[in-house]
């Protein structure tokens, strides 16, 4: 070991353990920036760990939390595999569990502790001996042990750990949606998932301990649970729910406009058609064969229930990390009166992109009116769900990139909790809600801020959802202004505590639409 890189750890670590209340997070920020850095080891973390685990052993509670958390940042640093600094860090293994079996240390250390421990999978079942008489939370000991198991690639576990394993019951069609999956993977792609599925689960305990360290105790999540499933699939309807908004929808394939048939919409433009069925058109491609509807039938009839889980259990933990809403500073109830009060369409349909399950576009129909309201997602599980909550409300089939409206057709558009789901397409779809708004139409939006804290942030990009397989990506307020200027978008409102972002932003006149 270089003896200037250990002295030099060794003094970052003296600087932070002495440091009195009111600087300890700068000093912390210190020595974090001294030995990590978004994910990587500095060449002084291998020499820092004797003094951090020997800062550990002495300090006080809060210290102690913060030194935890870095310890564990240390040790995920080298995953999937066990390098020298988590050997070095795991030889300790016995001062954490004789910490986080002290009576008296407090929820935010015990939180700092657990996070540490989810590290060490060689040491399972000591770890979980060591724990079990703690009275932890099911959620955060269903996500100690999916932190502490290892991989089987005979009988792989894969998926549904978010926003903890205990969070999922399922039945039997779901396990074998599931099961039918997780064969179609290459050993390759198993190996990949089980990682990603760890990483965020580590991110998720990460996250919470990490705020509770710096803020105190988190607020429990409010119970929640699935709705029965039998209420997934919607009512039937036909296309006579579209005949009001076909003066803005386009067909994607030449923007021409659509007319509905019985079961069809037609483009006038070119011959391309649209299966329409149980309330929802299907603009991802055009039909082919006389078969279509029933084809689009049949792949609705096998939807999975994900968008009865998603609003009940996967979005408010969502909050929770993307925004710092650990303390439950955001409520629901708070959402529901920004989208009351700041949604202003002019003429034309509103139109909810990327709508979801559709708790939020009720309270969108509240405001504006059900026959105004044209809802839009990319995924058909999410919309079956919409359908059977909101009957009176279409939906549509498509993405954000190209959205299938005229120029200067549409009234208002709301993105709620959604434009960082399509973060690299972002952009293309603030440019689309600027093509398809009237002038003085509002566009309304919830989203999230990459946080300042780099440690916080890490935590945030740690969750690996389907679509964020490098890691959940947030954005720069910086950015988001410029790609809405770009859009010619004025924004009139901007707030929100912790990492959140509501936004309003209003179509600026137009003298000519832009194709």
């Amino acid at each position: 070991m270089n003896f200037s890189t250990a002295h030099a750890a060794a003094g970052l670590v003296d600087a932070f353990a002495d440091a009195a209340p009111e600087v300890r997070e700068a000093k912390f920020r210190a020595l974090v920036d001294g030995l990590w850095h978004e994910g990587e080891l500095s060449p002084a973390a291998l020499a820092a760990v004797p003094s951090l685990v020997a800062a550990l052993e002495g300090a006080d509670h809060d210290s102690q939390g913060h030194l935890a958390i870095l310890l564990g940042l240390l040790a995920e640093a080298e995953y999937p595999a066990a390098g020298p600094v988590t050997e070095e860090i795991r030889a300790h293994l016995g001062l954490y569990l004789d910490l986080v079996r002290t009576d008296g240390i407090g929820t935010p250390l015990t939180l700092a502790l657990l996070y540490l421990l989810a590290h060490f999978p060689a040491d399972r079942d000591t770890i979980l001996t060591a724990t079990l008489d703690l009275g932890l939370e099911p959620e955060d000991l269903s996500r100690l042990h999916r932190g502490l198991s290892e991989l089987d690639p005979e009988r792989p576990d894969l998926g549904r750990v978010w926003p903890s394993p205990s969070a999922w019951t399922l039945n039997e069609d779901e396990r074998a949606f599931d099961a039918s999956w997780i064969k179609a993977l290459s050993g390759e792609q198993i190996r990949a998932a089980w990682e990603n599925d760890t990483r965020t689960v580590l991110g998720c305990i990460g996250a919470r301990a990490y705020w509770a360290v710096r803020n105190g105790d988190p607020q429990d999540a409010p119970a929640a649970t699935v709705p029965d499933r039998s209420n997934a699939s919607a009512p039937p309807a036909d296309t006579s729910l579209f005949a009001p908004h076909t003066g803005a929808l386009r067909c994607p394939a030449c923007r021409g406009t659509l007319e509905p048939g019985e079961d069809l919409l037609n483009c006038t433009g070119c011959t391309a058609r649209y299966p329409a069925a149980n309330g929802i058109l299907d603009l991802t491609a055009p039909a082919t064969g006389d078969g279509a509807v029933d084809d689009f039938l049949e792949k609705l009839s096998q939807v999975p229930s994900m968008g009865l889980f998603y609003e009940a259990v996967a979005r408010p933990s969502f909050l929770r990390v993307s925004g710092s809403n650990w303390g439950g500073q955001v409520s629901p109830a708070d959402e529901d009166h920004y989208l009351a009060t700041h949604i202003r369409p002019v003429d034309g349909p509103v139109v909810d992109l990327a709508a979801g399950a559709g708790r939020w576009t009720t309270v969108i129909a509240e405001t504006v009116g059900a026959d105004r309201l044209v809802a839009v997602d990319s995924s058909l599980p999410m919309l079956n769900v919409l359908r059977g909550r909101l009957p009176d409300v279409p939906s549509v089939l498509a993405g954000a990139s190209e959205l299938p409206f005229a120029d200067a057709s549409v009234g208002a558009v709301v993105c709620w909790n959604a434009l960082q789901a399509f973060y690299h397409e972002a952009e293309e779809a603030i440019t689309e809600v600027g093509r398809i708004l009237r002038p003085g139409g509002t566009f309304t939006v919830l989203t999230f801020r990459r946080s300042e804290d780099p440690v916080y942030s890490y935590f945030q990009s740690a969750h690996r959802f389907p679509q964020h397989d490098g890691g959940l990506q947030l954005f720069d307020p910086e950015d988001l202004n410029r790609w809405l200027a770009a859009a010619g978008l004025t924004v009139s409102e901007e707030s929100g505590p912790g990492t959140f972002v509501f936004l309003t932003a209003v179509r600026d006149d137009q003298e000519e639409t832009r194709s």
